[in-house]
């Protein structure tokens, strides 16, 4: 995995919480704050895309 996530124009960071056991991130580049986190970083991508998805249909 890179360091960040690509889908369709947007990108999203990578982050991992060693305290909380998860990973996450945000989409960058937008002026709203749109998280996602998963407890696996296979898992990470697939609610990244969710996350854009969701944000473009509430935009």
């Amino acid at each position: 995995m890179e360091n960040h996530l690509k889908y369709k124009n947007y990108k999203g960071s990578i982050h991992y919480s060693s305290a909380d056991g998860v990973w996450y991130g945000k989409i960058l580049e937008i002026n709203d704050l749109v998280s996602y986190e998963a407890e696996l970083k296979e898992n990470l991508k697939k609610v990244f895309v969710e996350a854009v998805e969701d944000y473009l249909r509430n935009k």
